[in-house]
């Protein structure tokens, strides 16, 4: 008789968090590949080209030819953008579960908190990839007035003020979406929870004057986030304001997204 022989027991695989990782450069590149080889992400970044040319086209037939200026035109082509890319942010970071690669995302590079960080430079590339795109149609938009109207007066006046704020709301609202996404980790419910939260508590705060009152400057982004759309510089307290309600409805997230992200289970 012969006894049968046992055989031996693979060695569990580790991974060796010490090796060298994926260089950055190299995942933020792929995140941006990733980012429009879907079609919600590529009609997504299409979009935001195509709305940006009706807005002018819509401009130039309707507007009031004092309007047209490049200010003007300019804050008008942030208005779609400004709703898109938090989108753009939220499908970026919930592709992992909705594509399911994050099992094969997370082995190649076990180090969560580096493909965050190239996830978050992917949205800020794309984030100023669309201010360029809204000041090429307001330029555009412009050129195309002076040459319909005649001249316009001030007409490629925008202050410094004006372009600091469009571009700080465009930020705040991308890193807005960016923390909805990680803490909830789920694309349709990220987008929900992002338009539906903050509209809620105005509801909220206008039905209660007391909270209308004292609360609502500080801790809502819309109310605290009015003053800067304007060309105009705003005071002190605005900004004390717009702080605030950026550590709630930003930082907050952000912080919790990354502590649930880091202790998450991936599938």
């Amino acid at each position: 008789m012969t006894a049968p022989v046992a055989a031996p027991v693979a060695a569990p695989v580790t991974v060796d968090s010490k090796a060298p990782g994926i260089p950055w450069i190299r995942l933020v590149r792929i995140e941006m590949r990733k980012m429009v080889d879907t079609r919600a992400g590529f009609w997504l970044v299409l979009g935001i080209v195509i709305i940006s040319a009706l807005v002018t086209a819509a401009m130039l037939i309707w507007s009031d030819p004092r309007n047209l200026t490049f200010g003007q035109m300019f804050g008008m082509m942030n208005i779609p953008t400004g709703v898109l890319l938090p989108v753009l942010a939220i499908l970026l970071v919930t592709s992992e579960r909705s594509q399911r690669t994050g099992l094969v995302t997370y082995t190649l590079e076990p180090r969560r908190s580096r493909v965050v960080s190239a996830k978050l430079a992917t949205s800020l590339v794309y984030a100023a990839a669309a201010v360029l795109v809204a000041l090429a149609f307001g330029a555009i938009g412009t050129l195309l007035a002076g040459a319909f109207h005649g001249d316009i007066p001030n007409q490629w006046d925008m202050t410094w003020a004006g372009l600091r704020n469009s571009g700080m709301l465009q930020l705040i609202a991308l890193l807005e979406g960016f923390g909805f996404a990680m803490v909830i980790m789920n694309s349709a419910a990220a987008i929900v929870g992002f338009f539906a939260l903050p509209t809620l508590w105005t509801i909220i705060s206008n039905i209660v004057p007391w909270m209308h009152e004292h609360i609502e400057p500080w801790a809502s982004l819309n109310s605290a986030e009015r003053p800067f759309q304007s060309g105009n510089t705003v005071a002190g307290e605005g900004w004390a304001h717009l702080g605030t309600a950026v550590a709630i409805w930003v930082l907050l997230p952000l912080l919790v997204g990354l502590w649930r992200l880091s202790r998450s289970e991936i599938k």
